[in-house]
């Protein structure tokens, strides 16, 4: 991607995540509050079921989706039950119908259940290092196999112009850093030339030979997407850092940029066990909005959801090893700990930025 447009794209989010924590910071009433009006049913509810992405579902994570639990049961006292899935819709549908009373979802995943029931709204996103919204991010990664990385090298940078015709692995349409941001920028890219000044995101669903891409594949988690990357099914794909970090080590270059070259450890867990040692290489990085955890407020009621707050900004939940876990850790974890890394309380509008790339 051209360096303008990634400097661009960078400055504007950043831009943007200042000036919607400055307002949620300024005054408290703009924050959305949670439905006071709710069935007896929700009430009495004796146990809390949280839904997971597939990416969050794998045995390896259990114990950060059990830490999380735990801590919500002992200040609200009630029982949590983990529902993991292998599809982003399932997910996705389970917390916009009601089967679930909250959930972990990417900044897209949450806008769709949103859509779909304007009562799933969001609770905390994970912050940066500074322990606030203003470098609440992550990463979109386009990634290659090792030693095809110089095919999309424009002079002394890095360019996706070579992108086009080949086969290409998205995540799911429904994830943020697997297919919206990345779909955003590549149209963008692309717009700028006579010949694709027409591409939009829906031209990128399918490949095929009159198509942008001559292949289009999903992988249904960033684990898997990954995975048709290194068993050759694809050229490219695009997965985000957070998702994959569990399973891989930095062996050149520098974190989220692009040239950088990962491998795969030579432990990692399934669905990597077959991999170890094999590396791939970095040719676009885009900075995403942290994901949410989200809350259906049909199902939970407005006293149950400040406990639940409780429990997730507390300082017991930031200093959890097991969810925050220390860089030099060998624990695998949801989240990287470098500073003050900390759950904090999120409005709907933070997500506006995500929203604007449908509308463009």
């Amino acid at each position: 991607m051209k360096k303008a447009f990634v400097l661009l794209f960078t400055i504007t989010l950043i831009g943007i995540l200042a000036a919607c924590n400055s307002s949620s910071n300024s005054s408290s009433s703009s924050t959305e509050t949670p439905k006071t009006e709710t069935k007896a049913a929700v009430e009495d509810k004796d146990t809390l079921t949280i839904v997971w992405l597939p990416n969050e579902s794998g045995a390896d994570l259990r114990d950060a989706r059990d830490e999380i639990g735990a801590e919500i049961e002992k200040v609200t006292g009630k029982k949590v039950n983990h529902q993991t899935t292998t599809d982003y819709l399932i997910a996705i549908e389970t917390i916009a119908n009601g089967n679930a009373d909250l959930g972990f979802f990417g900044a897209q995943g949450y806008i769709e259940a949103n859509n779909r029931n304007n009562s799933v709204q969001p609770l905390v996103v994970p912050s940066g290092a500074s322990g606030t919204l203003e470098d609440a991010v992550y990463y979109s990664w386009l990634a290659v196999n090792k030693g095809n990385e110089d095919q999309y090298i424009n002079g002394s940078d890095y360019s996706i112009d070579n992108i086009a015709g080949q086969r290409f692995s998205f995540v799911s349409n429904s994830s943020t850093s697997g297919f919206k941001v990345p779909s955003a920028a590549i149209v963008s890219h692309f717009n700028e030339m006579d010949e694709y000044k027409d591409l939009d995101a829906e031209d990128l669903l399918e490949g095929g030979s009159n198509n942008f891409f001559s292949e289009v594949l999903y992988g249904g988690s960033h684990q898997g997407t990954l995975v048709n990357l290194l068993t050759d099914r694809a050229d490219v794909v695009s997965i985000c850092d957070a998702c994959v970090n569990n399973y891989i080590e930095l062996i050149s270059g520098e974190e989220n940029r692009a040239g950088s070259v990962y491998r795969i450890l030579d432990d990692a867990s399934e669905p990597f066990n077959t991999f170890p040692g094999r590396e791939f290489a970095l040719i676009s990085v885009t900075p995403v909005l942290n994901a949410p955890i989200v809350v259906n407020q049909d199902n939970v009621s407005a006293e149950l959801i400040e406990q639940i707050l409780t429990a997730l900004t507390s300082e017991d939940m930031a200093n959890n090893e097991k969810v925050f876990v220390p860089r030099d850790s060998e624990i695998k974890g949801l989240f990287s700990k470098s500073a003050d890394e900390q759950f904090v309380k999120v409005e709907d509008s933070w997500f506006d930025p995500i929203r604007e790339l449908s509308s463009k």
